[in-house]
């Protein structure tokens, strides 16, 4: 794109980015609006297909439920420490509340055994009375298949060859052609429920539902408790903490990037990505953030499912960018040409073309993860050990390659020097953990290979007049990406030539307290919006360069680009509204990292300690 490139300003559905929360079970997770809609899931699992995608198109299927009153006032809130979403209806003849929430696989089942899989919707009026209209209508396999409705018992299921979910209420239901409904009215201290889930659904009554409510609301606390972070920006942390829990596997270990599809980068630009996938890239700062919070069995788990893929790599065929939430090849790319998209931004994507892509910042990112995990954790393998040699051997041969770096460029590769940087840190992170284990290796050699790379990157990205770092050798283009060196420790935060990158950062990518990640051709037509993780790398080199004032301030504008819960998409339109996919993960990720970074240079009479 080019300098004046921005994001289109076409018209906002009713329900847009910002007007949602999530609710999840760590096997799948739903958007809930504002309004009290469920229009996006998939089920049963993250990356399966939707049985709701309003969100993404009219005809896609949505769970209502609303007031039936023209002065209704909406608001949303999670009960605190938890993700039980609770939606607000305040109107003068009476008010309501809503929690939603799926149980907490540890609650009734583990890992293996997810337990009661269901969304619970359980509403309870506060004052007056007020009625309700609920309209169940789930369209399978991408909206792509309507199901047959029936009552079964007191139940109606929504079916079809393929699959069958059930919805049970305390209140009776009305199948239709195609959807269930029912309108219900409810006084104070009155109470109404909804349940939808697998087929093995039991009959439910009051005391069961709220059981349920009370183990998941306990379950979620419980886990937040064990967070050990106890500094400044603490609710938003923790917010991010359990948005980022949602995004895991309970059964796999791995993390979503995002809970969505599709969502645009521009809308109407056509940058609209599938994130329900693991990027190894994520792999660092993923153990970093839970680490830092004291989540120690979440940063174990990612590790392991980290490991398993490397164990399975070779020289044939090494380590891919991403991968599916079990583990295998990630899904190849396809266009729902039958949806409309969100404001209308076709195509619907599915699958994603850039796991076939060559990114070489990836062994960096792998490796930081590898040597975090041995320095805080349990040690490496044998096999785990030749396996990371095997990876640097592979990094030795191929680090002056030109590839699509971390941006996924769709055009042609380039040599971007944030993957010669990670390919620095790839043999970097071996050398440290060959002498803080004693593990064989060739150090001299890969000492040297080391020298070679940070050399090169002295001597081929820089600015040839200003000097400062630049995004790929022989240009003059800025990269938000050169945020990570000095977060690397390739240089110094105060270090003259870092000092200057930075400032032409904040002049170039910098606007109005959101960052671009970078303003040069990209090979997609139509721009996209600020990139909200690189606002936090932006407020760690601040603070790392110890510019504390401006970094706080940048800290502050940061935080109000999250949703009233809390909640950071992957990017912002120039009035900072949320696009992209829905909640970004590397975006709470950078946030955490930054906010811990920040709060200990922030308090007096801290002690330093040395920063991975």
């Amino acid at each position: 794109m080019d300098d004046a490139a921005g994001p289109a300003l076409n018209p906002l559905p009713g329900r847009t980015i910002a007007d949602h929360g999530i609710i999840g079970n760590l096997e799948t997770a739903a958007l809930v609006a504002r309004d009290g809609a469920i229009d996006y899931l998939c089920w049963p699992a993250l990356d399966s297909p939707t049985i709701f995608a309003a969100l993404l198109d009219p005809d896609g299927g949505a769970f209502t439920i609303a007031p039936q009153a023209d002065d209704v006032r909406t608001l949303q809130l999670y009960v605190p420490d938890t993700n039980v979403l609770m939606t607000r209806w305040m109107a003068d003849t009476g008010a309501a509340e809503m929690l939603d929430l799926m149980p907490y696989p540890k609650t009734l089942g583990g890992p293996e055994e997810p337990g009661l899989r269901c969304i619970l919707r359980r509403i309870t009026v506060t004052r007056g009375t007020m009625t309700f209209a609920a309209r169940c209508a789930p369209r399978f396999d991408y909206a792509r298949v309507t199901p047959r409705v029936t009552c079964v018992a007191d139940m109606v299921a929504f079916e079809t060859d393929a699959l069958t979910i059930r919805l049970s209420a305390s209140v009776p239901l009305t199948p239709d052609h195609d959807a269930a409904t029912t309108t219900f009215t409810l006084s104070a201290g009155d109470t109404a429920w909804f349940l939808l889930g697998d087929p093995a659904l039991p009959p439910s009554d009051d005391a069961t539902v709220d059981a349920l409510v009370a183990e998941t609301i306990a379950a979620w606390r419980g886990w937040t408790a064990r967070s050990t972070y106890a500094g400044r920006w603490r609710e938003a942390v923790t917010r991010s903490a359990l948005a980022l829990k949602l995004l895991t596997s309970a059964r796999h270990g791995s993390i979503a990037a995002a809970a969505t599809f599709s969502l645009p980068e521009a809308t109407g630009a056509g940058r609209n990505w599938d994130y329900r996938a693991t990027w190894i890239r994520d792999a660092s700062f993923t153990v970093y953030a839970f680490m830092r919070l004291g989540h120690l069995e979440e940063a174990e788990q990612f590790r392991h499912w980290a490991a398993k893929r490397v164990m399975a790599a070779d020289a044939t065929h090494p380590i891919r960018i991403m991968y599916a939430l079990d583990g295998s090849e990630a899904a190849d790319e396809s266009v729902l040409s039958h949806l409309a998209g969100y404001a209308d931004s076709r195509p619907v994507r599915i699958g994603n073309a850039a796991h076939h892509q060559s990114q070489l910042d990836i062994f960096g990112e792998l490796l930081d993860s590898v040597y975090l995990s041995n320095k805080y954790g349990a040690a490496i393998s044998h096999a785990g050990w030749d396996h990371v040699r095997g990876m640097v051997t592979y990094v030795l041969a191929h680090w002056q390659e030109p590839d699509a770096g971390i941006w996924e460029i769709r055009d042609r590769p380039r040599h971007f020097l944030h993957s010669r940087l990670m390919c620095w840190v790839a043999l970097d992170r071996a050398i440290r953990l060959a002498v803080k284990r004693s593990l064989p290796a060739p150090l001299v050699d890969w000492s040297e290979g080391r020298d070679r790379i940070a050399q090169d990157i002295w001597d081929n990205f820089r600015h040839p007049d200003h000097g400062y770092f630049v995004q790929a050798s022989g240009g003059t283009d800025l990269d938000a990406a050169l945020l990570m060196m000095p977060l690397v420790r390739f240089v110094s935060a105060t270090d003259p030539v870092w000092l200057k990158t930075l400032d032409a950062i904040g002049v170039a990518l910098r606007d109005d307290g959101m960052v671009y990640r970078y303003r040069n051709t990209d090979g997609l037509a139509g721009g996209e919006g600020a990139f909200t993780t690189c606002t936090f790398w932006y407020v760690e080199c601040l603070a790392r360069a110890g510019r504390l004032d401006e970094a706080r301030l940048m800290m502050a504008k940061g935080l109000r680009y999250a949703n009233p819960l809390g909640l950071f998409s992957e990017e912002l339109d120039v009035r900072a509204e949320p696009l992209g996919n829905f909640p970004q993960a590397l975006t709470h990720l950078a946030f955490i990292s930054a906010a811990y970074f920040l709060d200990r240079q922030l308090t007096p009479g801290r002690t330093p300690t040395w920063q991975p």
